[in-house]
């Protein structure tokens, strides 16, 4: 149970469940892109078309993740932490809500440019729209190469971002973790 002293140091319920989703999703989508790739055609295409799908519901997850961001602020960071923690924790935290709206927005642009503005099958439920943008090879190829620039510093950054929350829960052994785990005691 939280002290009576620092409940504000949790993040909210909505906030600690789109976190939660949109990682997931982000894991299950590196998995996607490099299972399918050297696949067979056929395979390599069914496995690109859920992981553009699931882009979708990232892009979606994050757009809504961003307005609760804004009308829900975070708690203030965990007392104790140096200065360069706090900077640093700051700085890649700006950096994923950048690139988690980003790296699937590219992805949208590039399927659009690809496909001529035909819309995405998100998991065969329904179609969401493309972009209004003519087919175009040269786009698509370049947006691409920008999407997986995106997608790579993401994956750098996810990893400092675990490292750093198991060095805060097993070398600090301070509360930090426990802000956003919502099984985890403070």
């Amino acid at each position: 149970m939280e002290s009576e002293e620092t409940p504000n140091l949790r993040y909210s319920h909505g906030a600690i469940t789109l976190h939660w989703l949109v990682a997931v999703l982000i894991i299950a989508n590196y998995i996607l892109v490099w299972t399918a790739e050297g696949k067979p055609e056929e395979q390599e295409h069914f496995l690109v078309g859920i992981h553009a799908a699931t882009g979708i519901m990232i892009l979606l997850l994050s757009v809504l993740r961003v307005i609760w961001r804004i009308t829900h602020p975070a708690p203030p960071m965990e007392p104790g932490l140096k200065s360069w923690e706090v900077a640093l924790a700051t700085w890649v935290h700006r950096a994923f809500y950048f690139l988690i709206i980003a790296v699937p927005f590219t992805g949208w642009v590039m399927s659009s440019a690809a496909s001529g503005g035909k819309g995405l099958n998100i998991y065969g439920l329904f179609d969401f729209p493309g972009l209004p943008i003519g087919p175009d090879r040269d786009t698509a190829i370049a947006v691409y190469e920008v999407h997986e620039i995106l997608a790579t510093v993401m994956f750098f950054l996810l990893i400092l971002h675990v490292a750093a929350a198991l060095k805060h829960h097993f070398v600090d052994r301070d509360g930090t973790v426990g802000r956003m785990i919502p099984f985890l005691r403070r």
